[in-house]
């Protein structure tokens, strides 16, 4: 039996075969690689937009909740300086009118005028709480009178100049008067006679307009009860570098019951409450 020989064309078409097959196989390889790379590529791409949608969104969000210059643009716009309204000095209320050496009745002022017997005269507005505490004086077993009120202003004059001269007399010189007679009646224009809304209170029992009317039972009651009825002592004995006045405790001032009630009680001068 003859043996068949080695045929190596055969073998050598069988291994090109294989090659090429081998060739195929690896070029599909990376076909299949490359498409499954550039699927991911392109997913990986799609995914940004939507992040940079997002971050724009926000933005916008944030530009809306918070505006351009925080604001500080439009509130410069809205913020004006305000208008400062003209005033006009404002005149003081009737019961509160100040009259001393230093502040002068204004030259306009005017007063409606009560007669209240023995010749005297006082605003209209304070006679009936003054004809109460001469009333409750008399009732309390005192015994009192008026012995001055209202002054024009000749009168005022007359009363000043006869005290200029009673120092002149006594050897002043006519400087030094006018100075010390202001101290016991004022200068005219600024005497508290003159606004209607004072009295001079003499007890029957000591007729002399001095230091020694505080001592009298009807000043005691009248220092202690006057400013239930709106009225002070003006002239206190430790205030005279305050009033430009000397203690007079025969003189009574009308300020209104609030008004007195919180002087007495503070034990302050009018000048004093008109400062605080």
């Amino acid at each position: 039996m003859k043996r068949e020989g080695f045929n190596k064309n055969d073998y050598n078409k069988t291994l090109l075969t294989v090659l090429i097959a081998i060739t195929v196989v690896v070029c599909v390889a990376f076909v299949v690689v490359a498409v499954v790379l550039s699927d991911k590529g392109e997913g990986t791409s799609e995914k940004n937009p939507s992040v940079k949608v997002s971050a724009e969104e926000q933005s916008e969000s944030n530009e809306t909740e918070i505006p351009e210059n925080n604001g500080m643009e439009k509130e410069s716009e809205v913020i004006q300086e305000p208008e400062v309204p003209e005033t006009e000095e404002k005149t003081p209320e009737w019961n509160l009118i100040l009259a001393n050496p230093w502040n002068s009745i204004p030259e306009d002022f005017t007063v409606e005028l009560c007669d209240i017997g023995g010749g005297h005269k006082v605003d209209a507005r304070i006679v009936d709480e003054l004809n109460q505490m001469m009333s409750d004086l008399r009732a309390a077993g005192h015994s009192a009178f008026i012995c001055s009120s209202y002054r024009t202003n000749d009168k005022q004059t007359t009363l000043y100049n006869n005290e200029v001269n009673e120092y002149r007399a006594m050897g002043y010189s006519d400087e030094d008067a006018a100075v010390e007679a202001g101290k016991w009646v004022a200068f005219p224009g600024t005497s508290e006679h003159q606004t209607g809304l004072a009295i001079d209170i003499m007890s029957s029992y000591y007729l002399v307009l001095d230091k020694g009317q505080e001592d009298t039972a009807e000043q005691q009651w009248l220092m202690e009860n006057s400013y239930k009825y709106g009225f002070i002592l003006r002239y206190p004995s430790d205030k005279s570098e305050l009033t430009g006045i000397y203690y007079e405790p025969w003189h009574y001032r009308y300020v209104g019951k609030d008004v007195a009630k919180e002087i007495y009680e503070k034990g302050i001068c009018f000048e004093e409450y008109l400062m605080y």
